[in-house]
């Protein structure tokens, strides 16, 4: 099998050098390296179309090498699918992400956001990020991180892929608990609560800098989600497809006469 390995926290990051030790490990793997040359995290599906990018060949130390770009996750998906490496991706694997990504905040991550680019390349893709040490339950960054059980567990999956009842159109997005996991779950997207607020941090005549992220987020406590398997320390899986599509939405507005909104409005005669 074909396998790109990426991420969007940089390819010296720890993370992702665990997991490609462990995919070299699998039996038939071909495996190729492309991540941003430093850390691109939330940077969700932004690709850059106005500047050209640059790629480095790195060596790692245990001889193999990779290519590092200046480019978004999703840029490195791109690479591959391009021709900068010698064949074309059979799976996109994204991680090991340094922090979880949970419930709404895969929408701002750039390591499922390369995962997605699979779905959109119509090649399988797995996204992979692992909980810190300190376990918390959000998207702040612990400093400490064991990521052999997140590699190990996602080896196995790449090696039994062909088991893994995935539908087409689909990618895997796995959390991994801090400490040894007591198993696995299969669980739905949790409802993740931002409690951001508008603080203003400096003056400087005209000018006014404010922070307005990353002010102690939640998340709703509801069985069966991402956030309820990794609080009770079960690597959290769960099945991503890109239709975003509302379906029940296109029914209620079949029945609306909407075209009519293309004339000008009726207006009354005093």
């Amino acid at each position: 099998m074909k396998v790109l390995l990426t991420n969007d926290d940089g390819i010296q990051a720890h993370g992702l050098n665990e997991l490609r030790r462990a995919l070299l490990e699998v039996p038939d793997i071909e495996l190729a390296v492309i991540a941003p040359d430093s850390n691109r995290s939330a940077t969700a599906r932004s690709i850059t179309t106005r500047r050209p990018l640059w790629v480095e060949e790195i060596e790692f130390a245990d001889g193999t090498s990779g290519f590092a770009t200046d480019g978004t996750p999703v840029d490195c998906v791109r690479f591959a699918a391009l021709g900068l490496v010698e064949f074309e991706p059979e799976l996109i694997v994204s991680g090991i992400n340094h922090g979880a990504n949970l419930g709404d905040d895969i929408t701002y991550s750039g390591t499922v956001a390369a995962a997605l680019e699979g779905v959109v390349l119509g090649v399988p893709a797995i996204a992979v990020s692992q909980q810190s040490v300190k376990k918390e339950m959000d998207f702040r960054l612990g400093r400490e991180f064991d990521f052999a059980e997140a590699a190990a567990f996602t080896a196995r999956v790449v090696e039994e892929l062909e088991d893994v009842p995935l539908p087409e159109g689909t990618l895997l997005n796995v959390n991994v608990p801090a400490g040894d996991a007591k198993g696995a779950r299969v669980c739905k997207l949790g409802k993740r609560i931002y409690r951001d607020t508008l603080h203003l941090d400096e003056e400087d005549g005209a000018r006014k800098r404010y922070r307005i992220y990353g002010d102690d987020p939640t998340y709703r406590e509801e069985d069966g989600t991402d956030f309820a398997a990794i609080a009770d320390g079960y690597v959290a899986v769960t099945p991503l497809h890109f239709d975003l599509t509302h379906q029940s939405g296109m029914e209620a507005l079949e029945g609306f006469d909407i075209g009519r909104l293309l004339r000008p409005a009726a207006r009354e005669i005093e």
